[in-house]
């Protein structure tokens, strides 16, 4: 018998019909194959139920078709729709908030700045004593470093003697002063005497009785009496001018002795020089640069001293944030070191130029290579609250935000609409 030319399904496929079966039902079997091979191609990922193989010595029963189960239609989302919805509210509520808002002006183009001085001294001398250490905070007045003392008290001994030999040069001008005095009172005390002599020789040399030499020499000796009070009055008059006019005035006044005095006030500054102490309380930096034993010149920075107590900001916003920043404004300060900490500032001031305009080389708008650029406009800030916040330290980082009380308002379109209608109604 000739084998069929048609193919041969699998084994889960195939089931033999049994004995009697009809031949209505083979065809049944076969067509649900057929769509079951159908849809198995269209969707292979559903499972199709396995039926198992009969043995080959025992008759195969009936294979039963089992439908797959329907497909469950997907419920609708409802997120789009709650978006569509929300999407309106968003823009007017974004809308109102960017009406009301623009007030705070933020700029992060801030540092903290510091009052800082590098110390010195204007005496030159020998470093004898260093009594600081390396970022030591110190008091105003406490003692930072000792030149040695040596020359400056030996300089104030001097002018301690020159003002002593002033006291008596002076002392010794008022008695030459009473002593003009004396001897004037005494030359014109002569001169009545002379007077007389001269008066009666000149009679007698009428009368022919007094020879012509004695006559001229009761003349001579009554014009050298005359002569004595001028010459005591010249020198009462000289000494009384050393004595700045008053001869009775207190030595202590006197132009001579007050500047003996300047010298001896000088040398105790120079003394008193040696010993540096600090300006205003602070911390020291750079104080290993100083070394006991090397000679300081006069004026010549020893180390620095940063004050921990004159602090700002120091804050260079662009040109076009400035448009509503004034002084006496009020800001909130935040400092990148200290996350979470606020502090509270005031708008001392702002630059009458930009940064640029201090440069060495400003800029040239007349010429052909100039580039428009924003500016920015350099401000000060000072900390109203520093007490009981953590240290700030110069040139930290922070965050100016200015408080400035102007709303952004309505853009200009819609202003203008609002205008217009106005003026048409």
């Amino acid at each position: 018998m000739a084998e069929s030319t048609s193919p041969r399904k699998p084994a889960e496929d195939q089931v033999a019909p049994e004995k009697g079966s009809d031949q209505k039902t083979g065809d049944q079997i076969i067509r649900l194959d057929s769509e079951r091979e159908h849809r198995r191609l269209e969707a292979p990922a559903a499972p199709e139920p396995a039926v198992l193989e009969a043995p080959s010595a025992q008759p195969q029963p009936a294979a039963v078709a089992v439908a797959p189960p329907a497909p469950v239609k997907p419920r609708r989302s409802l997120t789009r729709p709650i978006l569509f919805a929300l999407l309106p509210v968003a823009l007017v509520v974004g809308g109102y908030y960017y009406v009301i808002g623009g007030q705070i002006m933020s700029t992060d183009n801030a540092y903290i700045q510091a009052q800082a001085l590098g110390v010195s001294t204007d005496v030159s001398g020998t470093v004898q004593e260093i009594d600081v250490h390396e970022n030591e905070a110190v008091k105003k007045g406490q003692v930072l470093f000792r030149l040695r003392p040596a020359s400056f008290e030996t300089a104030l001994a001097a002018a301690q003697a020159q003002l002593g030999t002033v006291r008596n040069q002076v002392l010794t001008l008022q008695a030459s002063y009473k002593q003009s005095l004396a001897q004037i009172d005494q030359a014109q005390a002569d001169i009545p005497f002379y007077e007389a002599a001269f008066q009666r020789q000149q009679d007698l040399l009428k009368t022919s009785t007094a020879s012509k030499a004695t006559f001229d020499s009761a003349q001579h000796d009554l014009t050298a009496a005359r002569q004595k009070v001028s010459v005591a009055q010249a020198q009462a008059q000289a000494t009384l001018a050393q004595l700045g006019g008053d001869a009775d005035q207190p030595v202590e006044k006197n132009p001579f002795y007050l500047q003996a005095l300047s010298g001896v006030d000088d040398a105790q500054r120079n003394l008193n020089d040696s010993i540096v102490k600090a300006p205003f309380d602070g911390i020291v930096a750079n104080v290993d640069a100083l070394q006991v034993g090397k000679y300081l010149p006069a004026s010549q920075p020893a180390f620095a001293l940063v004050s921990s107590t004159d602090l700002w900001i120091a804050a260079e916003p662009k040109e076009t944030e400035l448009t509503y920043v004034r002084p006496g404004q009020t800001a909130t300060i935040s400092v990148d070191t200290y996350p979470g900490v606020v502090w509270h500032g005031t708008v001392a001031s702002i630059s009458p130029a930009s940064s640029s305009s201090f440069s060495l080389l400003p800029a040239q708008n007349t010429t052909g290579n100039w580039v428009k650029v924003v500016q920015r406009i350099p401000m000060r800030v000072t900390v109203d609250d520093p007490q009981g916040k953590p240290p700030l330290r110069g040139g930290m980082s922070v965050v100016v935000d200015v408080d400035t009380g102007h709303a952004r308002g309505l853009p200009d379109f819609v202003t203008n609409l609002v205008k217009r209608f106005e003026q048409k109604s």
